[in-house]
């Protein structure tokens, strides 16, 4: 995809899997601001830290008007045993379906480790007006600080 997704534009109301198996999608959420964050997988160092923070501070969140879903590829039931072993607040969603709302924004996107080249989740936050409308993205976020950092900017939006 050429066109990249950014502030100004509208999410793509493609609809992700809930933990139970249920539906979500970006325009459940309308009328309230929305804290989308993507993050490549459960249970490894960065991502649990990352949904810690963001769980930590739900109720400040809520207090904002704001929404939070945390978005990885990783399947259902894997939502459902990091939710439990790790006690997070923040609700997940699993977009693995190709042409999913990850590859509609640009951030399902080949990466590189150790010579080897492999699909995988760019770490990108999402705040979302209450009109749908993105009003700021956080491409390759470093985990340190970053639910703060969103909280103040859904504060003042």
């Amino acid at each position: 995809m050429s066109e990249t997704i950014g502030a100004g534009s509208a999410l793509p109301d493609v609809a992700m899997t809930t933990p139970e198996g249920g539906t979500v999608r970006p325009s459940d959420f309308l009328g309230r601001k929305l804290v989308l964050f993507f993050y490549p997988k459960d249970d490894t160092p960065g991502c649990t830290t990352e949904n810690k923070d963001f769980s930590a501070m739900a109720a400040e969140f809520e207090a904002a008007g704001t929404a939070l879903l945390g978005v990885s590829k990783d399947p259902p039931k894997k939502h459902l045993k990091f939710i439990e072993k790790h006690g997070l607040a923040a609700p997940l969603a699993t977009d693995a379906e190709e042409g999913g709302l990850s590859d509609a924004l640009g951030i399902w996107t080949e990466k590189s480790m150790y010579g080897r080249t492999y699909m995988g989740m760019e770490r990108t936050t999402y705040l979302v007006g209450a009109d749908g409308k993105i009003a700021q993205v956080w491409s390759k976020v470093k985990v340190k600080g970053h639910a703060e950092e969103v909280l103040a900017a859904a504060k003042a939006l």
